[in-house]
């Protein structure tokens, strides 16, 4: 039978430290790309996709969040009574393009640790699990490309992306055997090995595919770590391979690492430039800057 995948989960608990002191009062997450907040990209990825319930694992000093994808009465009547009905739309789309639920992770135990903390609220159903530093702008949505092979395959798939080899360390990565184009059935996972130890240059980038037996593997990770480290996805990941195949697609479009500073203003350069308001002056601009 085929599975539907209509549930995406947001870790978004961490206490973005790259980006302190910005990041001392407000979520990174909510840092803008021009004037859209950077977790709202992903969101509006994962709708395009076809997901209907959003999950965000949120933690202390998160509740910009919320806020963000609640109903604003106050705001909405301020630009309605003065006629901004443009804006007044984009703010309507905001808290109503999906179901938000949100669990807190009350304490920082790793990206594995994020999505079990979901576990009841995604039940027995595959779902997405994006993380939002990665913005991914494509024709077709990054996460439907996924889910595509998702309905081919019939298990887990992981995006990858090739990695230069002197950023392979800092990345979970993959070895796997090509099946079609731009897909892998994956034989191993290694997280962050040294450059000459990588079994690729295929590294995971920040969106998943995964079907409700990863919470068991996760479960056993949790057992099975020292009482001071995270709760690892790629350790929960290369246990569950021991018995169900599992898939790694490259997708079509444009990755922006916005979890480190040079990234997050690339990014924030490359939206700008998509924009027919700000590009001829924002270019303009750049030719000057010297």
């Amino acid at each position: 039978m085929k599975q539907l995948v209509r549930k995406a989960i947001f870790p978004a608990a961490g206490l973005g430290t790259r980006f302190l002191p910005a990041t001392k009062a407000q979520p990174k997450e909510m840092l803008p790309l021009v004037d859209k907040p950077i977790i709202q990209y992903g969101v509006e990825e994962a709708v395009a996709s076809g997901i209907d319930n959003i999950i965000i694992v949120t933690g202390r000093g998160k509740s910009a969040i919320e806020d963000h994808f609640d109903v604003s009465t106050e705001l909405e009547s301020f630009l309605q009574a003065r006629g901004k009905t443009g804006v007044l739309e984009e703010i309507h789309k905001i808290s109503g393009m999906s179901s938000v639920a949100y669990v807190r992770q009350g304490e920082p135990l790793g990206l594995g640790h994020a999505v079990l903390v979901t576990r009841h609220l995604v039940g027995n159903h595959a779902f997405a699990v994006i993380l939002a530093d990665d913005v991914i702008d494509a024709e077709r949505p990054a996460l439907a490309q996924m889910i595509s092979v998702f309905d081919r395959v019939g298990g887990p798939v992981l995006c990858v992306e090739r990695i230069p080899p002197e950023d392979i360390s800092r990345y979970g990565v993959i070895a796997g055997e090509l099946v079609e184009p731009g897909v892998w059935r994956i034989t191993d996972l290694v997280e962050k090995p040294p450059r000459d130890k990588a079994p690729s240059d295929l590294a995971i980038i920040g969106r998943y595919i995964l079907t409700p037996d990863i919470f068991d593997s996760l479960e056993i990770t949790a057992r099975e770590r020292s009482g001071t480290s995270e709760i690892q996805l790629t350790a929960a990941l290369k246990h569950l391979l021991k018995t169900r195949p599992l898939y790694a697609c490259q997708v079509e479009g444009v990755r922006h690492d916005t979890g480190n500073k040079l990234g997050f203003l690339k990014a924030v350069v490359y939206f700008a430039l998509r924009r027919p308001d700000l590009a001829g002056p924002l270019r303009e601009y750049l030719k000057s800057v010297r």
